[in-house]
Parts: C-alpha cells; sequence; structure tokens
C-alpha cells in the first residue's frame, strides 16, 4: 500500500469535488439514454399484472435493492431478489406474470447470467441495465438500458462509484416515470406509507385522536362557573363546551378564560357559564384530517377545538396535546 498520504485540507478538497464532477458527468451522459428503449422498458412494467422483481449483485446489488423500493414506494409492487438465493430456490418467488429488471455493469456477472435460461423459459420480461451493450445479459433482455460511464470516480477505475450512480438514478427515472404515468398521487404516497410524517399528516383525521363520550368536557349553559372549573380539572383538556339540553354547543370556556375571568373578580359563585363563555366558537368536524384542525388552531391562536357533526351536535373534543401526542405537529 502506497504510504504517501494527501492530507492537506486543499488536496482533500480537491480529491472530494473532482469525485463529484465525474459522478456529474456520469448522470448528464444518461440524459441521451432517455429514450425509445427507455419507454418500452416503462410499458413492459406498466403492463405487468404481477410484480416487478429486481436482482443485482455485489455493489449493483446494493442499488438493486433501492431501486425496488422506490418502485414500491411509489405505485410499482416491486421487491428484491438476491440471485445468488434465486438459484437455491428463491427463483421460484418470480411468476410469469412479472416483470425483471436485472442490474449490472459488466452484463456478464455469473450469479445473473446463470438465471438467464430460467428467466427465458417463464417468459418473463427481462429490462436489463448495464455498462456493457453486447454483454450477455444485454443479448438476452428484450430492453437493455445503457447506463454505461466513461470512468468511475475512483482513481483506480475499480471502484464502483460513477456505474453505481448511474444505475440508481436510472432507476430513480423509471420509479418517477411510472408515478406520473399512473397517476399516483400524494393520497397513494401516504396509505404506502402510513408509519411516516407525511403518511400520518394526510391520513389521520380529527375522530382518530379525539376524546369521544365521557371524556369531553362539557356543562350546561345555566352550570355555574365553579362547577365549570371542577368539569375542566377532571377532564384535562385545558377547555371545556357549553351545551344546550339537545348538546348543541353553545360556546367554548378555556383556560385563558378562567384567567380572564378571576382578572375581572367574578364570583365564581355566583357567576353561570353563560355569561363569560365565548359563544360561535370555533369547531371542526369528525372526518376532516387532523393537519386541518392543526391549521386551525395555528390561523385562530387557539388551544382546542370542540368536534361537532353536521347538526352541531358535541361529539368530541382535542386540543394541541392530541396533536402532538398523533405526531401531527
Amino acid at each position: 500500500m502506497n504510504n504517501a498520504y494527501k492530507t492537506d485540507s486543499d488536496a482533500l478538497i480537491r480529491l472530494g469535488k473532482s469525485v463529484i464532477e465525474t459522478e456529474l458527468q456520469a448522470i448528464g451522459d444518461l440524459q441521451d439514454r432517455i429514450n425509445d428503449d427507455f419507454a418500452s422498458a416503462c410499458r413492459y412494467i406498466l403492463d405487468c399484472k404481477g410484480r416487478t422483481v429486481v436482482i443485482g449483485m455485489g455493489k449493483s446489488g446494493h442499488i438493486g435493492n433501492k431501486i425496488a423500493a422506490t418502485l414500491a414506494s411509489t405505485g410499482t409492487p416491486a421487491f428484491f431478489v438476491h440471485p445468488s438465493e434465486a438459484s437455491h430456490g428463491d427463483l421460484g418467488m418470480i411468476t410469469a406474470q412479472d416483470v425483471v429488471i436485472a442490474l449490472s455493469n459488466s452484463g456478464e456477472t455469473d450469479e445473473i447470467t446463470a438465471l438467464l435460461p430460467v428467466i427465458e423459459h417463464l417468459q418473463v420480461p427481462l429490462i436489463s441495465l448495464t455498462g456493457n451493450s453486447d454483454s450477455s445479459l444485454a443479448r438476452a433482455a428484450n430492453i437493455n438500458i445503457d447506463v454505461s460511464v466513461s470512468e468511475e470516480a475512483c482513481p483506480l477505475d475499480l471502484a464502483p462509484t460513477s456505474s453505481t450512480t448511474a444505475a440508481l438514478i436510472m432507476g430513480d427515472a423509471l420509479a418517477i416515470t411510472l408515478l406520473e404515468a399512473r397517476g399516483f398521487n400524494i393520497d397513494d404516497f401516504a396509505l404506502s406509507h402510513p408509519g411516516g410524517t407525511l403518511g400520518r399528516r394526510l391520513l389521520l383525521r380529527v375522530k382518530n385522536i379525539m376524546h369521544s363520550g365521557d371524556e369531553i368536557p362539557c356543562v350546561y349553559e345555566d352550570t355555574l362557573l365553579s362547577n365549570t372549573l371542577v368539569e375542566m380539572t377532571r377532564k384535562g383538556l385545558g377547555a371545556t363546551a357549553i351545551i344546550d339540553a339537545n348538546n348543541h354547543v353553545l360556546g367554548i370556556f378555556t383556560d385563558g378564560d378562567v384567567r380572564r375571568a378571576l382578572d375581572a373578580g367574578m364570583d365564581v359563585h355566583k357567576t353561570k357559564i353563560s355569561e363569560v363563555m365565548t359563544s360561535g366558537c370555533k369547531t371542526i368536524e369528525a372526518n376532516v384530517l387532523a393537519v386541518e384542525a392543526l391549521s386551525m388552531m395555528e390561523t385562530h391562536k387557539i388551544n382546542a377545538l370542540l368536534v361537532v357533526d353536521s347538526a352541531y351536535v358535541l361529539i368530541g373534543a382535542l386540543n394541541m396535546h392530541d396533536l402532538l401526542h398523533a405526531r401531527v405537529v
């Protein structure tokens, strides 16, 4: 090993920038590869009745795994199969309804070429991403997409760098083109990402996080302020609804209103809640997205909302802490 390390800052910065410049050139060269072959590959996948199976070995396998994950999360059912495992039983995961995408820079990877006769026997459409259009894999494929690079970013021109970047970018181009072609929208994306922040913001509704039944703080309009404070303390939401005999919402009373009432010298044992409540308060319906409840609270600078049905009957309540706990914020 050569121990003549280049450790000064200028040299290290120069080397890092050189890598990026080389890979940027490789990415730029892909523009001309978005052609009829690319369009045909997209049509094969769009017409697929099964799933898109991605295979690749070594570094190409890592890229293939990422491509499969991106496809699956953007509306194209897909999974990755390791070619070595495929030769020992996992090839049974591929059906005649599927499409195979095979990645190999050389196009001569033994573990992949060994699978070609079986893929041909299954009559499964094969799309290859190779750096060698005259390779065994490219010739066997129904469609070969050229992801060749003029040089690797590695100064030895050995470590897969530019070539894996090119394959990854082409995989992204396929996935996002297919997303657009399918009309895959933000709601579809949320359904495939229910555990993420975006999924929660697009799927979680007020009814999923609101307090209901006995958990709702509420009093009648003739309730004394002292008893109202007991109800607010017991339910712990920082507010209470004021309702009539038919459970219609008449107003709201919050922690902030408590402070203002006490500052005004109100007698809590003689004042009725109807005298100090906020009439015409903001309400929301149960089927509304929780993120809209958040927007309403932020817009009107309030910390609690009453949930009503179409007849303005009280059915729930929530506050900012509920949104925080549900990780909507």
